[in-house]
């Protein structure tokens, strides 16, 4: 089965105005455009190309999985999806209260986790991902730590055990934060590196929020094209800037911890992050073959195929048997005997072994 899909980009207000459309070959829309989805998720289901129908009405059953093309022109909200126990548990005890599906303060649309990947396509794609250890934040604070609205931060991330009160205390415009946040922006006039390229960032489009200074807690990843992120449950991360591919479980459960103007639930939101400083989650691809790499997190929900463009011009033989979602860019690929445009996607379910050609690259979401 070859279906050729399609769908509208997302508008969320911190999309890229050009990125996607630029991306895929498309007159842009001249508003934002965020997210392009490409899956079966109700949220906006992708479209069969010359039918009315969508790609949910088409198949048996829903995707474990959603593709997104992601363009971010301004930073995303500070976030961490849970455990599917936790989402079940979650579920379940919103239902019984009776709290509406579409509340905004509703926590858990859903009873499944929402782990994910981003592939970076952008030359650079900025994202805060993890905490890390209280050594490296007292590094960079290090130039202004004898400012005394600053002070009080340092003394409190005294050792890695702290932060989850750090945390705490930031998120809960705590006693001095306002003073600390607004000293941690000035500092940012006259430091550099990487954190506080970010504050300064942030402070643009969310002045006065906490997750300026928390992002002093995390890394700030810088991904190059072709490197991939995990986000896995209770990490805490946002995307800042660039152009990717997102790959996820098919999940609303989003729980906010700043820079955004939405509910958050300080203490849901404290029972799932995981406050262990641990290395920025990059992900490794298995490489089967030249040209070929898998990129396989440690859930069966999905996994992220590219097939890069000499590997396609040379007539790589790929078993497709699985359901799953191709995409092509920068040139044509043919997939058997089917054919995909530069910029278009596909359905792709029982095709067996099929032998890609082409000038394109191919992305392939399939389960993992």
């Amino acid at each position: 089965m070859f279906v050729e899909i399609t769908n509208t980009p997302r508008d969320y207000a911190w999309g890229s105005r050009t990125a996607i459309a630029e991306l895929l070959g498309r007159e842009p829309s001249g508003g934002p455009e965020a997210e392009l989805w490409l899956g079966t998720h109700p949220g906006s289901p992708a479209r069969i190309v010359g039918e009315e129908r969508t790609l949910a009405e088409a198949v048996d059953s829903p995707l474990p999985f959603l593709l997104k093309v992601l363009a971010a022109g301004a930073p995303l909200s500070l976030q961490a999806h849970p455990t599917p126990e936790q989402a079940r548990a979650g579920f379940e005890r919103e239902n019984a209260a009776g709290v509406p599906a579409d509340a905004p303060f509703r926590n858990y649309k859903d009873a499944h986790h929402k782990p994910e990947i981003i592939f970076a396509l952008s030359p650079e794609f900025r994202a805060l991902s993890g905490f890390r250890t209280v050594a490296e934040t007292r590094s960079v604070l290090a130039p202004v730590g004898d400012d005394a609205r600053i002070a009080p931060l340092i003394e409190r991330i005294g050792d890695d055990s702290a932060l989850r009160d750090v945390f705490e205390w930031l998120i809960s415009r705590g006693d001095g934060v306002d003073d600390l946040i607004a000293a941690v922006v000035e500092a940012s006039a006259v430091c550099e590196g990487p954190s506080w390229h970010t504050v300064r960032s942030l402070a643009e489009h969310y002045p006065g929020d906490p997750g300026i200074v928390i992002s002093l807690l995390l890394h700030t990843v810088v991904l190059k094209r072709g490197e991939v992120l995990y986000l896995p449950a209770g990490n805490i991360h946002a995307y800042l800037e660039g152009l990717g591919i997102e790959l996820m479980a098919a999940s609303d459960n989003v729980l906010r911890g700043g820079l955004t103007p939405k509910h958050i639930d300080v203490p849901e939101l404290l029972s799932v992050l995981d406050f262990r400083p641990l290395p920025a989650p990059y992900l490794a691809p298995e490489e089967p073959e030249p040209g070929v790499r898998v990129f396989r997190p440690d859930v069966p929900d999905f996994r992220l195929t590219v097939v890069d463009a000499d590997a396609v011009a040379r007539g790589v033989v790929m078993e497709l048997n699985r359901p799953a979602i191709a995409l092509a860019l920068g040139g044509d690929v043919a997939i058997g005997d089917e054919h995909l445009r530069p910029g278009h996607a596909a359905y792709l379910a029982e095709l067996g072994s099929a032998s890609l050609g082409g000038t394109g690259t191919l992305f392939i979401a399939s389960v993992g």
